[in-house]
């Protein structure tokens, strides 16, 4: 079974244990996930299984979708609501030009202090597990982010609903405190759900216990398959003796097919996906991932 498994993760869970129980439905099957969602957020998780694990690399840098809520006047430690709370403010006035002057501010390429309850390793540790330790790291140090659109709309005295689109490297919780920090006060992250990843929509997932019970029963899952999940890369066809070739690591049965420095782009037999290829800065051509029949 090979294909990515479009599922709406319900909130209490992370990404790692929705992995869990649907490999334990699938094995030996391989099954990843495709961007992490923390357990108080909902919505789009992608499911690699099998074959598709291969492919996370060139589906992890696309544009993310995102829509949630921000609490005004109070932040946590987390940035989210799964925190304890730090600082209290004074609620600021909300209007409409008001936020629609700082999601302009914030739309575009920009510097953007991450959380310190993050990934991020310090000295070879994750420093969510510093902070969680009680030891204060130092804040990492500012990366850039894109914001393509954000949109800001107040939802009552307390809270601003946001619809965000932006590029990979986003925190969203890091986003809210700093709109929390232009509209006068503090912040925090009180809902997020993801509507969009890997070129994947929410439209296209299904129910994690809808899933579940279909695996259960053997229903074979409904999955976009490698070719279509790779729709914006260029493809190459070819027939089934260049394909033989490909599949056993010969990567110049290609080279009178492609043009110098085209790529990454998808090796495709009768439709299906044989290999992803790509030249090197020097020019040499190679096999970024073979994939089986």
């Amino acid at each position: 079974m090979n294909g990515v498994l479009l599922i709406d993760k319900p909130a209490g869970l992370g990404s790692a244990e929705v992995v869990r129980r649907v490999k334990r439905l699938l094995k030996p099957a391989k099954v990843g996930h495709l961007g992490t969602l923390d357990p108080f957020a909902t919505g789009l998780l992608p499911i690699l299984i099998g074959e598709a694990t291969k492919i996370a690399q060139f589906l992890e840098h696309r544009d993310k979708r995102y829509e949630g809520v921000i609490a005004l006047g109070t932040q946590t430690d987390t940035l989210d609501p799964t925190g304890e709370i730090i600082d209290t403010a004074a609620l600021p006035p909300l209007d409409g030009g008001i936020l629609d002057e700082i999601a302009q501010r914030f739309t575009g390429e920009f510097e953007q202090v991450p959380p310190v309850y993050s990934a991020i390793k310090r000295a070879g540790v994750p420093l969510y597990k510093l902070a969680r330790q009680g030891m204060e790291p130092p804040p990492p140090a500012p990366r850039k982010v894109v914001v393509h659109r954000l949109q800001l709309l107040p939802q009552c005295a307390s809270r601003v609903r946001f619809w965000l689109e932006c590029a990979t490297g986003m925190y969203v919780r890091a986003l809210a405190r700093d709109i929390g920090t232009a509209l006068g006060t503090v912040a925090h992250l009180a809902q997020l759900r993801r509507v969009g990843t890997g070129g994947f929509s929410i439209e296209q997932a299904v129910a994690l216990d809808a899933a579940l019970a279909g695996l259960e029963k053997g229903l074979p899952p409904a999955l976009v398959d490698l070719n279509r999940a790779l729709a914006d890369m260029s493809p190459v066809e070819v027939d089934q003796t260049v394909a033989r070739r490909v599949r056993n690591g010969d990567a110049s049965a290609l080279l009178s097919m492609v043009k110098l420095g085209r790529g990454p782009f998808k090796v495709l037999c009768r439709g299906g996906l044989v290999a992803i290829a790509q030249f090197s800065p020097e020019g040499r051509l190679s096999l970024a991932r073979v994939f089986g029949e």
